[in-house]
């Protein structure tokens, strides 16, 4: 609980707390993981298998809703190497941490996608919709929920 009374976190301990989560939990899976210096561009986390033959670049995104959804921004469209990933974390209030491993290409994908069609859609009152800078990633049918796997470490 926080110093207010309330269950919420306040924003900026959020994504610290979800960056700390992944990196304990990618440990506690016996790989290599390090936090990076926060000028590190899209990269949170460098993670490798224990002999260092493969690695991967985690950008983490955290949320404190149970609701598998984050918001972010239009560089999310940017499908970089094959070998970065998003790691998303819900931490809803009074229950345990959760993580959706999400390639960053296939991200890219989704919310560019998604985007289009928003912008297709009529909005409240029939009229077009804006051009935003908001993109939203969503994983409702959890089929990227504890996917460690798709990281290829193993």
């Amino acid at each position: 609980m926080t110093k207010n009374g309330d269950d919420k976190l306040p924003g900026v301990l959020v994504g610290v707390a979800g960056e700390y989560l992944v990196d304990g939990e990618l440990s506690r899976r016996g790989y290599i993981a390090s936090l990076t210096l926060r000028n590190t561009r899209g990269i949170d986390i460098l993670a490798s298998n224990r002999d260092a033959t493969k690695a991967v670049g985690i950008q983490v995104k955290t949320c404190q809703q149970a609701a598998a959804r984050w918001v972010m921004t239009k560089k999310a469209e940017e499908d970089l190497a094959e070998n970065l990933f998003y790691v998303f974390v819900c931490i809803p209030p009074g229950a345990a941490a959760c993580f959706h491993i999400v390639p960053r290409k296939t991200v890219a994908h989704r919310v560019r996608d998604d985007h289009e069609k928003w912008r297709a859609s009529p909005g409240r009152r029939g009229q077009a919709h804006r051009e935003s800078t908001v993109r939203v990633f969503s994983d409702r049918a959890n089929e990227y929920k504890d996917r460690w796997d798709l990281l290829g470490l193993e």
